[in-house]
């Protein structure tokens, strides 16, 4: 049985998703993530506007006057969501956690999906793949999938994300759009499962989430600290009344992110970052625009 807390909190998000899907982003998912081809629809008259090479010349011979072929494109894709349940989620300093961050954009990715007829799935993984959801459609399947996002227990505190993009080549034989949601923090180097990054993205669409809270980067000013990495359990006692300590713990916060960023973009992966204090609808809605723009100015 769930209980009432995290009953209101999937029901919130589950309206709030489906609200912003229907208004802020209406359309921007369709024209971003296209269908892998296009099948024959009709053949009919034609109109001034036409392309010449639509023209069915079989058609136009017998009938005597020109005749054009239309297409539509095959729409159907399948969506995977790739969460990162890691016991590093559990930490938050604003209204949210980065577990709860995490389930939003989910939510909200998976709402795109289905508003389009498409298919959702999700790989649940910390050290190791825990839960997989078979890519299905339909609204109640979506609600099954934020369930499952606020009652899953992992049974392990690790990051694994090798395992997770390798455990999608596995399920997914054709060609997904790939949603990798994780903080990407530095306890694996990124070095590790770079070249799994590269190999997944040569064959599925994928694109990574980093997700970020601001107390990651800020030492308080509040003499000696004891810094608790949530993943391992490793305590680092730091004395956060120097400034140049705190200076210094920022920057190199700092450094580990852009390594992490730079790496996997240069596996061809897109990176959309997403902090806590974030709407996170506004960040997804300015990729997709990126996205809209780079499209119509490769087509050109």
């Amino acid at each position: 049985m769930l209980s009432p807390e995290i009953i209101k909190k999937i029901k919130k998000i589950h309206i709030k998703s489906g609200r912003l899907v229907n208004t802020m982003m209406a359309g921007q998912y369709k024209s971003v993530f296209r269908g892998s081809g296009i099948e024959f629809e009709e053949v009919r008259e034609y109109s001034p506007g036409d392309e010449v090479q639509s023209i069915d010349w079989k058609v136009t011979a017998r009938m005597g006057q020109p005749y054009v072929k239309r297409y539509k494109e095959e729409r159907e894709l399948v969506m995977m969501l790739l969460i990162d349940m890691s016991a590093s989620g559990q930490f938050g300093t604003q209204e949210n956690l980065k577990t709860e961050s995490a389930a939003e954009i989910a939510s909200i990715l998976a709402f795109n999906a289905i508003r389009n007829n498409d298919r959702v799935g999700a790989i649940l993984f910390t050290n190791e793949v825990e839960k997989y959801i078979p890519p299905r459609k339909g609204a109640s399947h979506v609600w099954r999938v934020i369930k499952e996002f606020f009652t899953f227990t992992p049974n392990y505190k690790g990051t694994d994300v090798e395992a997770a993009v390798q455990y999608l080549g596995h399920v997914c034989r054709k060609k997904t759009v790939s949603f990798l949601i994780s903080d990407f923090l530095p306890g694996i180097m990124v070095q590790d499962y770079a070249r799994k990054l590269k190999i997944t993205a040569k064959k599925h669409e994928l694109i990574s989430i980093m997700l970020t809270d601001p107390g990651e980067f800020i030492l308080p000013d509040a003499g000696l600290c004891a810094i608790e990495d949530f993943e391992t359990g490793e305590l680092i006692f730091i004395d956060a009344s120097d400034k140049k300590t705190r200076a210094g713990f920022t920057q190199l916060k700092n450094r580990e992110r852009q390594t992490t960023l730079e790496t996997i973009q240069n596996c061809g992966v897109d990176v959309i970052q997403i902090s806590t204090v974030e709407p996170a609808a506004d960040a997804l809605t300015r990729y997709f625009r990126f996205r809209e723009i780079h499209r119509s100015r490769a087509i050109k």
